[in-house]
């Protein structure tokens, strides 16, 4: 073989893959990884930081009195009304979960399996309305029911998924109409 043949062998059969250095991406990688999650968590503390003037949520009372509704499904979250992307986090409100709510006269009863469980006082409750999104859920129009209630001097939006969609609309109507019927009760005294 010439020289020139000998060459071209060697250039043929020259390393296939530099390990070193495609370990040293993949450390990269999995580090850059790791600080983005890392910057995402302590967002969403320095957001409950900054919401750490919201008070306590109210517990359910030791009577609640009969079930008027219930409903299985998902609680997607609460942000400030009108907001829907602006998410309160503080006291767990911003936690995704399964949830079982149940309305009676004395009010809303959110109870979440691995979260914090509240209660939303019918006094306390405004609206109640079909929408398609809030803070990072997006679904079909009218796919999400959204409560809208007072806490401390906030008005919160809280939106709920039943398992069975077709329950959102007596739901909105029932809540309504008890919000006008303690709405005028407090008009008259």
């Amino acid at each position: 073989m010439t020289p020139v043949m000998l060459l071209a062998a060697e250039k043929e059969s020259a390393q296939v893959t530099d390990w070193a250095a495609r370990i040293g991406w993949l450390v990269g990688l999995a580090l850059f990884v790791a600080l983005v999650y890392w910057l995402m968590r302590e967002g969403w503390k320095w957001r409950g930081t900054l919401q750490g003037d919201l008070p306590q949520l109210p517990s359910v009372p030791d009577d609640p009195g009969p079930a008027r509704l219930s409903m299985s499904g998902r609680y997607h979250g609460s942000t400030t009304a009108g907001q829907w992307l602006d998410r309160i986090v503080a006291h767990g409100l911003g936690t995704r979960s399964r949830v079982e709510l149940t309305l009676t006269d004395a009010g809303l009863d959110v109870v979440r399996p691995g979260a914090t469980d509240f209660f939303v006082p019918a006094a306390a409750l405004r609206e109640a309305r079909l929408d398609k999104g809030i803070a990072g859920k997006v679904l079909t129009e009218g796919g999400l029911l959204v409560v809208t209630w007072a806490h401390g001097d906030r008005l919160i939006d809280s939106g709920f998924r039943s398992d069975r969609a077709a329950e959102h609309s007596e739901w909105v109507d029932v809540l309504n109409s008890m919000i006008e019927t303690n709405s005028t009760e407090g008009a008259e005294r």
